[in-house]
């Protein structure tokens, strides 16, 4: 699986597919953007500049049956045709999901016990759902997406929306109408 950066290669799209892509496929490609390629550098010309990028399983050229008659259904392969509809549904999901926010009790760390987000008794390693309530308070400043949180703490983006969510459920974090500054 390859993913061809968009024009400027700082998009959202290309922080997603940065972040989703290794994680479903440890042979995944990233590759910079090249004005030659399919429709993406269409899109991406600069009178239109969209941030466009590409999945491909095989880009072209790489191999041999590209642009021939022998380029048939018979090269597909049932379990890469499913690894990039789950590549293609993970990227979906993390950029419908992916917003920043901003903690309505910045100034020390709220009791989330007393919340029902937290054990009640301390002392021990939290789990990672806990670990992602408190990176998630700390960085929502306004200026973080859940992906760049996701990204710094190393927890998966699914857990740190969770934590969003439950935060936002006791009125801890609200939402931040642009997604903050460091949306990817």
């Amino acid at each position: 699986m390859t993913y061809k950066r968009s024009r400027r290669s700082n998009a959202e799209i290309d922080e997603i597919a940065a972040y989703a892509l290794p994680r479903i496929a440890s042979t995944a490609r990233l590759v910079d953007f090249s004005p030659y390629g399919y429709d993406e550098r269409q899109l991406c010309s600069p009178g239109f500049n969209l941030p466009v990028g590409r999945l491909t399983r095989t880009p072209n050229n790489e191999y041999p049956e590209y642009h021939s008659s022998a380029d048939d259904f018979s090269l597909i392969d049932e379990g890469a045709l499913a690894e990039s509809l789950l590549a293609c549904a993970t990227m979906l999901r993390i950029a419908d999901r992916n917003e920043g926010y901003r903690n309505l009790n910045p100034k020390c760390e709220p009791r989330l016990g007393k919340r029902g987000l937290f054990r009640p008794t301390g002392g021990t390693h939290p789990g990672d759902f806990e670990h992602a309530l408190l990176w998630v308070l700390n960085q929502s400043d306004g200026t973080n997406s859940l992906l760049s949180i996701a990204q710094r703490s190393r927890l998966p983006f699914e857990t740190i929306a969770a934590a969003a969510d439950a935060l936002a459920d006791v009125a801890l974090l609200g939402a931040v109408e642009n997604g903050g500054e460091n949306s990817s």
